[in-house]
């Protein structure tokens, strides 16, 4: 059986975006094409209900493009012990508040048993001083966290 992936709404962002004129964001840009590309099809696909939010959000255009993108991964529904899980990582302050649907994304990989959740974000998903913490709190509470990583670190040989 292929490995879950929760892919978080800066996957499908930067897989369309136009060319980005900042260097790392260009890398970025590049590096999610070529995952996408190359490496996609030897995992499972999932996204949630709030990706789809936030990715229908801005321009129509891209917008569009973007739920296209990801039209046939798998969708995650929530559910109390998600949103249970969200509140506990909000409270923990490992995720601040005003990243509620940061917290959110992560309880919803880890509740619905993702080995993977590929993120973009490195301020409050992927965040080497927090990671750890995040995965060991979510563990205590019976959802073991899936890796979080950005598509650099899901590149297999």
């Amino acid at each position: 059986m292929k490995p879950k992936v929760y892919l978080e709404t800066t996957i499908p962002s930067l897989l369309v975006a136009r060319p980005g004129r900042d260097l790392i964001v260009a890398a970025d840009q590049q590096t999610t094409l070529e995952w996408w590309d190359t490496r996609r099809g030897r995992f499972q696909l999932f996204v949630s209900e709030l990706v789809l939010e936030e990715a229908a959000k801005g321009d129509r255009l891209l917008a569009g493009r973007r739920l296209a993108a990801i039209a046939p991964c798998g969708v995650l529904k929530a559910s109390d012990a998600a949103r249970l899980l969200t509140v506990q990582l909000l409270a923990s302050g490992l995720i601040p508040g005003k990243a509620a649907a940061d917290a959110a994304h992560i309880a919803l990989a880890a509740v619905h048993g993702m080995d993977f959740l590929l993120t973009w974000n490195c301020r409050h998903i992927a965040n080497a001083m927090t990671v750890d913490r995040v995965r060991g709190l979510c563990a205590r509470e019976g959802f073991p966290a899936p890796v979080i990583c950005t598509p650099y670190e899901l590149m297999l040989p």
